[in-house]
């Protein structure tokens, strides 16, 4: 590892993963010196797992949305010195052996980094590539910020960006929401295209397009419009 991935932990948001956070964990910590997963208040062995493949494990006792464990688990992680961390999705979509990449454009000097997907677009559903391109250009001009795939979950957040912007929204639209605010305040966003291990990712997502795509669009306006942090 170098001097930069040995700094830098990756918290693992996780609800209902038994099938493939083993394989996560066990692939990000060669990449990382620390894996924590946030286990969503799942009902499988998703926490259990999770600890028998390396990762610190921190269960929540309900279910309360990705927005809410990133939080959670980066404020964890923050608290204990660390200045920047990973996040990536739990169901395999992400490929661990790219975090090198995100993690260079973070030393770069950027805020957050996002691991954009937009150069796989075409090979998603089609709702999920009409989704994913509609809100990465609206969320492009709401923030003022060049945001080719504002979906991914796949970043590098900086604790002083976090500090900054907060992470108050609970479900999916967090990720769309610290956007905004980070481009309201002028922080540094920076896009790497990434590898993936599955394009589309849709039959291990718990996004739904129609009820969660209203909440983010909503929860968009109000970032934009609202008091910041």
């Amino acid at each position: 590892m170098t001097q930069l991935q040995q700094a830098t932990p990756a918290v693992i948001p996780a609800y209902g993963a038994e099938s493939w956070i083993t394989d996560v964990v066990k692939r990000t910590l060669a990449q990382v010196p620390l894996v924590l997963v946030v286990d969503d208040g799942s009902k499988d062995s998703t926490a259990e797992q999770a600890g028998r493949a390396g990762a610190e494990v921190l269960s929540l006792p309900e279910n309360r949305g990705k927005g809410n464990a990133l939080r959670v688990g980066m404020e964890a992680l923050f608290d204990r010195g660390y200045q920047r961390v990973v996040t990536l999705d739990a169901d395999g979509q992400h490929l661990p052996e790219e975090i090198p990449r995100l993690l260079e454009a973070a030393d770069g000097g950027a805020d957050l980094v996002l691991g954009s997907r937009e150069h796989r677009f075409a090979e998603m559903s089609t709702l999920r590539r009409v989704s994913n391109r509609w809100s990465s250009k609206v969320i492009s001009w709401v923030s003022g910020l060049p945001l080719p795939d504002a979906q991914t979950g796949f970043r590098v957040y900086s604790k002083r960006l976090l500090e900054a912007t907060g992470l108050p929204e609970p479900r999916f639209e967090a990720e769309s929401c610290v956007l905004v605010r980070a481009g309201r305040l002028g922080l540094r966003v920076t896009s790497v295209a990434i590898r993936l291990g599955a394009a589309d990712g849709r039959q291990t997502s718990h996004y739904r397009a129609w009820v969660d795509g209203g909440r983010i669009a909503w929860a968009v306006a109000k970032a934009r419009l609202g008091r910041l942090p």
